[in-house]
């Protein structure tokens, strides 16, 4: 149930391109994620360098760990992306790229999204950390 969950985007403050300001959730059960990195089943980096590459990773190894707790994208209440760039070349790009993928709802919600140094793993790119207002 996504009942539970308001989105809100207050006015007086600017407009988002896709996400909300405010995400309220009513007391109920909530899933923290880790990081959600570009790993596949084996622990392999999947797509070295190539940033679409790694956020189809991390969007099906989302949809997995969502799956597993009974969530979906909608569930989603807090997400951080973390993109590796000296700038903000990649980070549009890559927002655009997990709006439109298979947990692009995920990112309707509050959302934060920042350009970091490094990551964990060694030409890892991308990095999303969710946290679920679990259904039922």
């Amino acid at each position: 149930m996504t009942e539970r969950i308001s989105r809100i985007n207050p006015d007086g403050m600017h407009p988002t391109p896709g996400y909300h300001h405010i995400t309220v959730v009513e007391a109920g059960r909530t899933a923290h994620l880790a990081g959600q990195c570009p790993l596949d089943a084996s622990g392999a980096l999947v797509g070295p360098g190539d940033l679409d590459a790694q956020i189809d990773q991390i969007a099906a190894n989302a949809l997995v760990a969502l799956t597993a707790v009974g969530a979906e994208p909608a569930h989603v209440v807090r997400s951080v992306i973390y993109v590796v760039s000296d700038g903000t070349t990649a980070l549009g790009p890559a927002w655009r790229r997990l709006t439109g993928s298979v947990i692009g709802p995920a990112f309707t919600t509050a959302s934060t999204l920042l350009g970091v140094v490094q990551l964990g793993f060694t030409g890892q790119l991308v990095e999303v950390d969710l946290t679920v207002a679990l259904p039922g």
